[in-house]
């Protein structure tokens, strides 16, 4: 989930197997238009560097997008992310999980609900209430590695993707999140962001989005063989991702 959209990055991590997403042209525009452009298509996705965490809760195809999004991903307000019915929601779940504290689901749905309407700081008040009574919950700690990414605070990001990857080390979009977090802190750890990205693609090779950041990365740290492979491995997996034209014109100058 918010895939890298956030993946997240394709976020907005797990947010479903298959937590956000800009940056601009040149090194910033490669990372932002890249990774947006697929994660608009995603989810939250997060979830090009597809910026924009996938994240959690309601199941494969939530939201009817192309891609697969995190198992617990929030679906997408059909409305609109931030509509007066989505707010109006948000409010009304908000209020019944201030009213049931000790209510693990009413925090996690308020969470979810003002996460969808990109209510982050309140998202992560609620996940909070909800990490406190379940600390080991795949999606709470996942939501609060999705809020805190969608605030840009990726080094808070990256302790809770961690720790939800201890339950879950297959979960590959939290894991591809996981590796935009490095790629999008400043100062950038591409070496750790290569990592991650070719360890959510030992647990499935065909991960368009991972495939797409880790071409990203690449390209970053200058290595345009790999790259290229990478790019390769993507266009035959979509041949209509957005982000492919950017990526070849990054991979073909000397």
């Amino acid at each position: 989930m918010r895939d890298a959209s956030r993946t997240h990055i394709t976020h907005h991590a797990s947010l479903v197997d298959m937590n956000k997403d800009s940056i601009l042209y040149g090194i910033i525009g490669l990372l932002i238009g890249i990774m947006i452009g697929f994660f608009a298509t995603n989810s939250i996705n997060r979830s090009a560097l597809v910026n924009a965490p996938t994240t959690v809760s309601g199941g494969a195809g939530a939201g009817g997008t192309g891609a697969a999004l995190p198992p617990g991903h929030p679906p997408l307000d059909s409305a609109g992310s931030g509509s007066a019915e989505a707010t109006a929601a948000a409010t009304a779940a908000s209020e019944k999980a201030r009213k049931e504290p000790s209510n693990f689901d009413a925090q996690m749905q308020a969470a979810s609900l003002n996460y969808q309407s990109r209510s982050y700081q309140q998202a992560l008040e609620f996940y909070n209430r909800a990490y406190q009574l379940k600390p080991n919950d795949f999606e709470a700690l996942t939501g609060l590695g999705n809020a805190n990414y969608d605030l840009d605070r990726y080094a808070e990001a990256e302790g809770w993707y961690q720790q939800a990857l201890q339950l879950k080390p297959d979960a590959v979009d939290v894991r591809s999140d996981l590796g935009s977090t490095y790629l999008l802190r400043e100062p950038r750890d591409l070496d750790k962001a290569i990592a991650a990205y070719r360890g959510a693609l030992s647990y499935n090779p065909r991960h368009e989005k991972t495939l797409q950041n880790l071409t990203v990365a690449l390209l970053e740290k200058g290595d345009k063989t790999a790259a290229r492979e990478m790019l390769k491995r993507l266009e035959e997996i979509n041949p209509s991702n957005q982000a492919l034209p950017e990526l070849r014109s990054k991979a073909a100058t000397p």
